[in-house]
């Protein structure tokens, strides 16, 4: 029996090809955007989900309580995690974890000779209770005792490759850290998967730090990095909140009578991911909103296509009344009928299917450079992607063909044989048309969404910064006290070159992700301030090359040491003062015993993206803290210019790096997630446009054909081509009008909630709006516009000839 209606519903697509066609490729489109959302949403909700221990494994992060609200910190102060195996024994495990970021890897041979040499941002410094903690596969070591040495480190398969050319020779050699420090490589893992925030690619032992830079501050309670942090397993019987109790008195008593504004409280392995407030080590953060906006967009495409469908379905009953009729007359049951016109939707949706799987596997490539991911196209190996076709065929058959089935089935066998039966009855109608609303305000909501999403990324490309960020390069210095004795000659060496215009050395640059903060006294008051400033360490060309404006004072003198401070104005609304020239010969203490006088105050500048208020700012000239080299270059040749440096660098630093980015890459990288969704809301608008307009072009098709007598008639009676065209334009027009008078609110809501989310933001205007709706209804004209042309063009002989 079934086969029988496989068999007959074939047939009948055959007859009926641009029907079967274009209900094909928009269902093989909207599926192949919703697979690809859904392979996207599977990768980054399984992040750390393999881990046995994943519902008990909590990260500790710092809560800061400022004047302007609480924020969150991902790091925390380097000895909490002795601290709290001292003062909470019941814990089952604690880990400290710490990121050498930037770090100067050397290989040596069996002579100690150098070989190679790499700066490495995956550097992890781990304690060994971190191997329980989380899984990890071996492929060679001793399990027992591993990182319990200080100067010993686990290597990745994929880091051992890269270092020593074959993984198997790895263990036992020695690799150096940051020229001082000898790592015994002591066993190869696995490498991590893609899919963790806890990458194991390089750990050495916690114990190592002691002989780092970093040694000085493992028992300081002041110091906290995001670098830094601390992992803890809750015993069975002991809740997150309960846990979090602790922690707020463990706080208070390890810093004594001081003054705290940062407290430590937990948050979940599972949620780390997914928790845009914190961060992650790789910087790779995908919030739950993002998830539930891709996977609406991704039921809302598969949406507009099967309203395609149930269109151009309901559409052409018609044409398919007598074949009913002559079903009915000869003892069809309605079921039956009901079957064989679900079986047709069905072989469209699994050849749609068939097309959505192919189109999928060419478009992944794309998907993985523009989202930077590692989905791979074994579909038939993965058993969520199998289960995700099986569902969206059954639900697309059942919600595409149900409907339809039933009005061809309910034809009435006698009106259906006299031809009586039309394609205007009302409820008929009043649905295609509710459907058509439902497409173009679906597709309206996307169309607003990425206007708003593309011209909050220019605002973010044009907006002024306080600083002149072209032509900026940033170099990063080697990380040893003894490099600092030779940057007046590199200054010197470097501004020979023609091609480069001026140089400076600082911490880092005026907006980047370095954040160095510090609570200050002002003036010898009893008590420090009540917020917390922005350190930026550079010396007095800083100013100059970057163009940051004075509006009080001016730039310290240059010097190694801390000689005077410049500060911006939004320190000195913090301090409470109306003119910044009254801060001028004020007294700034730093941690007890770094004092100077206020020399400048330098107008506001933004010091991380645009999410964020510019914070009070504290900058001085410290020598020791100076990372990178700031070059301004001249745009005409560049190439060259840039490798001059590199070749002064190299005679300069033999032993080093040379690593360099322009800064307007790192400001650009500020708004990568952003730049992201931009593209991919425009890929989803442009499909969900076009599927619409596709079940338009159908519908104008069928309509045209209906209507060609009609046409005929209007035009043996003097009817111009523009009427034609007006008369199969105006409905559609009037409900693309309507499908925006329903999208526009909730589009503006839902993309005014994501506008929140930045400190310096556009105000979606009336202009934004009015593009939405004219790309939409022109987009539109053109296709209803190029069937009712020519329809319109018709010789009416030939539609007449037969009357």
């Amino acid at each position: 029996m079934f086969k029988n209606y496989i068999k007959i519903a074939w047939r009948s697509l055959l007859r009926n090809k641009s029907y079967t066609t274009i209900n094909i490729i928009g269902l093989a489109i909207g599926i192949t955007a919703g697979l690809l959302i859904f392979l996207v949403i599977g990768f980054e909700t399984s992040f750390d989900s393999f881990h046995d221990r994943k519902n008990e494994i909590y990260r500790v992060i710092t809560e800061r309580h400022a004047p302007d609200g609480i924020k969150y910190k991902q790091g925390v102060p380097f000895p909490t995690g002795p601290a709290l195996r001292l003062a909470y024994p019941q814990l089952p495990l604690v880990a400290s974890i710490f990121n050498g970021e930037n770090a100067l890897v050397t290989i040596t041979d069996d002579r100690n000779h150098q070989i190679k040499k790499f700066k490495d941002d995956d550097v992890y410094f781990a304690e060994p209770e971190i191997l329980k903690m989380f899984n990890v596969e071996w492929l060679e070591g001793d399990k027992k005792g591993a990182l319990t040495e200080p100067n010993t480190v686990l290597l990745s398969q994929r880091i051992a490759e890269k270092y020593f050319g074959n993984w198997h020779n790895a263990t036992g050699r020695i690799i150096t850290y940051e020229k001082k420090v000898n790592l015994k490589v002591i066993g190869v893992l696995k490498n991590p998967p893609r899919n963790t925030d806890i990458p194991f690619d390089i750990a050495a032992s916690y114990l190592t730090l002691k002989s780092t830079d970093q040694g000085p501050i493992l028992t300081d309670w002041g110091s906290n990095m995001s670098a830094h942090n601390c992992f803890v397993v809750l015993p069975p019987n002991v809740t997150a909140a309960n846990f979090n109790k602790f922690l707020n008195g463990f706080t208070k008593a390890q810093r004594g009578n001081e003054k705290i504004s940062d407290y430590l409280v937990l948050q979940k392995l599972t949620d780390m991911h997914f928790d845009v407030r914190v961060g992650a080590f790789n910087g790779h953060i995908f919030s739950k909103e993002l998830i539930n906006t891709l996977t609406l967009i991704g039921i809302f495409l598969i949406i507009i296509a099967c309203v395609n469908f149930i269109n151009m379905a309901t559409a052409q009953a018609v044409n398919r009344s007598k074949e009913v009729g002559i079903r009915k007359v000869l003892g069809s049951a309605r079921l039956s009928l009901i079957m064989q016109f679900v079986s047709e939707t069905f072989i469209i949706t699994v050849f749609a299917v068939v097309l959505g799987v192919v189109l999928s596997i060419a478009v992944l490539p794309w998907l993985n450079k523009l989202l930077e991911l590692d989905l791979t196209a074994n579909f038939i190996q993965n058993p969520n992607v199998l289960g995700f076709l099986v569902i969206a065929t059954i639900s697309i058959t059942l919600l595409s063909g149900t409907y339809p089935a039933l009005v061809l089935s309910g034809y009435n066998p006698v009106k259906a044989l006299k031809n009586k039966v039309t394609s205007g009855n009302k409820k008929g109608i009043t649905l295609r048309r509710g459907l058509v609303v439902l497409q173009f305000g679906i597709a309206q909501v996307l169309v607003i969404a990425t206007i708003i999403v593309i011209n909050q990324l220019d605002y973010f490309k044009t907006s002024p910064l306080g600083f002149d960020k072209d032509a900026m390069l940033t170099v990063q210095l080697p990380n040893d006290s003894l490099s600092r004795h030779t940057l007046k000659s590199l200054s010197s060496r470097i501004l020979t070159l023609p091609g480069v215009k001026d140089i400076s050395y600082s911490f880092g640059s005026p907006s980047d992700n370095k954040n160095w903060g510090t609570t200050i006294n002002y003036n010898d008051k009893p008590e420090e301030e009540d917020f917390k400033v922005s350190l930026k360490w550079a010396d007095p060309e800083f100013y100059k090359i970057y163009n940051i404006k004075f509006v009080a004072g001016g730039p310290y003198n240059l010097s190694d040491t801390i000689s005077g401070f410049v500060v911006n104005e939004a320190f000195v609304k913090s301090l409470g003062v109306k003119q910044a020239k009254d801060v001028i010969g004020k007294k700034i203490t730093v941690w007890d015993d770094k004092s100077a006088r206020i020399v400048g105050v330098v107008k506001d500048f933004n010091t991380t993206s645009l999410r964020d208020q510019i914070p009070p700012v504290l900058m001085a000239s410290w020598a020791e803290q100076y990372e990178i080299a700031n070059i301004k270059v001249q745009d005409n040749n560049l190439k060259q210019t840039l490798t001059s440096i590199q070749n002064i660098w190299n005679q300069t630093f033999p032993d080093d790096v040379y690593t360099y980015k322009f800064l307007d890459e790192k400001i650009a990288n500020f708004y990568k997630k952003e730049s992201q969704l931009s593209q991919l809301y425009k890929i989803f608008a442009g499909i969900a446009v076009f599927i619409s307009c596709l079940g338009l072009y159908g519908m104008v098709s069928f309509m045209a054909m209906q209507r060609t007598k009609e046409v005929g008639i209007r035009k043996t009676l003097g009817a111009s081509v523009s009427s034609i065209v007006y008369l199969f334009s105006k409905e559609f027009t009037l409900l693309i009008l309507i499908a925006f008078g329903v999208a526009a609110p909730f589009a503006w809501y839902f993309m005014n909630q994501w506008l929140q989310d930045f400190t310096y933001r556009i105000h979606p205007g009336i202009g934004m709006f009015i593009t939405a709706i004219s790309l939409s209804l022109i987009i539109a004209w053109l296709t209803v516009g190029y069937k009712a042309f020519k329809a319109a063009l018709t010789n009416p002989v030939k539609s007449l000839r037969s009357e």
